[in-house]
């Protein structure tokens, strides 16, 4: 499930970070018919190098986001990560400043994890995922209250019943660290 929801976010980073990237993965591309003879054979070869430019930077990024995810979740290498995820050079995307704010968190740098949280919802409002860590560093400052609050945000987005919710409910109950 969270393999799933990964890729779900990664494909939508991906659709939001480079515009296009549908038509360059093949997916929804004009189907045949038209006349092509309007068109000479070195545009139609500059137009499709753009595509596989667009494409490769689409794969260098989830393969560069993939990577920093790496560095967090499986080896709590936070710094390394931090620096990986800012080489992608998106650091509007919302994925990506999440977890810049998560590995911030992480080391105990509060001010920036805020920073790189409200990035991160401001690229998306409804991006549950960050809540949920916002929750968990208000939690961490002491501000029950405002990670409550932080709480109905995902309970409004995605439910009870996903992983962004009981993670925070859990940070809230002080039955988890996360």
């Amino acid at each position: 499930m969270r393999t799933v929801a990964f890729t779900c976010s990664l494909l939508l980073s991906a659709t939001l970070v480079v515009p296009g990237i549908a038509v360059a993965a093949g997916a929804g591309a004009p189907s045949g018919g038209g006349d092509t003879t309007t068109q000479s054979p070195p545009a139609q070869q500059k137009k499709s190098h753009v595509k596989r430019n667009r494409s490769s930077s689409v794969e260098d990024f989830v393969a560069g986001y993939k990577a920093a995810y790496a560095l967090i979740y499986d080896k709590g290498e936070y710094e390394a990560a931090i620096t990986a995820l800012r080489a992608l050079d998106h650091d509007d995307n919302a994925d990506v400043a999440n977890l810049i704010g998560y590995a911030s968190r992480k080391l105990g740098r509060y001010d920036d994890a805020k920073i790189w949280y409200e990035r991160s919802l401001a690229a998306d409002p409804n991006h549950a995922v960050t809540w949920s860590y916002y929750g968990m560093w208000q939690a961490e400052q002491g501000n029950l209250l405002k990670a409550k609050d932080d709480l109905e945000k995902v309970r409004l987005i995605c439910g009870t019943d996903c992983k962004a919710y009981t993670m925070l409910k859990n940070a809230i109950d002080g039955t988890i660290v996360y």
